[in-house]
């Protein structure tokens, strides 16, 4: 889905790669046209065969994240998995204070569950370390990544893919190797939901999460984590009982990953 601000359509013309038909959104921001073009574009998403599994909405640069999200959250069937930020990280904190952009900056950072600090690279550490302390201090419920060239691992964006057909380990998930992936086999029944939220923990490192466990009832759950959001919802059919974490290697803390299973009452079987 393209959403293009402009009069021209620079944005559909950039797409390296095309298997299907591009569904364009035209006539300006995709947060003020949600009531038309993108809940219709969206319809049509769901009636595909075979219906996407995934969808990543890239909005303009101007558009306030938590308003595409709120009518996201109207439409069947989708379920919000996360709203990602991209900021500039040599220019951020000056745009966030500048007097006719900046509440739209802060809105979009606030609607962040987790921000993507680009252009790393043209920044010294210490500056990078100043933003970064700025980010966590205003925006305090909202995880950051510092990159570069938008580099971003593709489970990070969309999640941890195809869970079942890999078995558990523990990995590199990006070639560089910033990022570092936890797997593990989920024995017994938990709480869904206490296991989700304390995924979310910023202490654990985290920045994605997804797996399959079952409850107390027996019931097979989904959860799922972006930076700070979390959700446990009924699975649409048996899978098997698995939890898959991604987070920067510097700070994906697995002790403290196994203890937030075990507070939730999981047993995890690693290799």
């Amino acid at each position: 889905m393209v959403n293009e601000f402009g009069e021209l359509p620079i944005d559909a013309d950039l797409i390296e790669s095309q298997d299907d038909n591009v569904i364009a959104i035209a006539g300006g921001c995709v947060c003020c046209s949600y009531g038309n073009d993108l809940v219709m574009a969206m319809i049509d998403l769901a009636q595909m065969e075979p219906r996407p599994q995934r969808v990543l909405l890239e909005a303009s640069g101007v558009a306030l994240p938590g308003a595409i999200a709120s009518s996201i959250g109207l439409l069947q069937p989708y379920r919000l998995d996360g709203v990602i930020v991209l900021a500039d990280a040599e220019t951020v904190q000056a745009r966030a204070e500048d007097q006719y952009m900046g509440d739209t900056i802060v809105r979009q950072l606030e609607d962040a569950d987790l921000i993507i600090l680009n252009k790393s690279d043209l920044v010294s550490q210490s500056a990078l370390s100043l933003t970064c302390e700025w980010l966590a201090d205003r925006f305090p419920n909202t995880r950051s990544l510092a990159t570069s060239h938008a580099s971003l691992p593709r489970d990070v964006a969309l999640g941890p893919m195809q869970l079942e057909a890999h078995p558990p380990r523990r990995e590199p998930a990006h070639h560089d190797t910033e990022f570092e992936t936890l797997s593990f086999d989920v024995d017994g029944r938990v709480d869904p939901y206490v296991l989700a939220d304390a995924l979310a923990n910023k202490a654990l490192g985290v920045v994605r999460a997804k797996g399959f466990v079952r409850s107390s009832g027996g019931e097979v759950f989904e959860i799922q984590v972006v930076g700070s959001r979390s959700s446990a919802v009924p699975a649409s059919a048996a899978k098997t009982t698995r939890i898959v974490c991604i987070g920067l290697r510097s700070r994906l803390n697995r002790s403290r990953v196994d203890q937030a299973l075990a507070g939730a009452g999981a047993l995890s079987r690693t290799p």
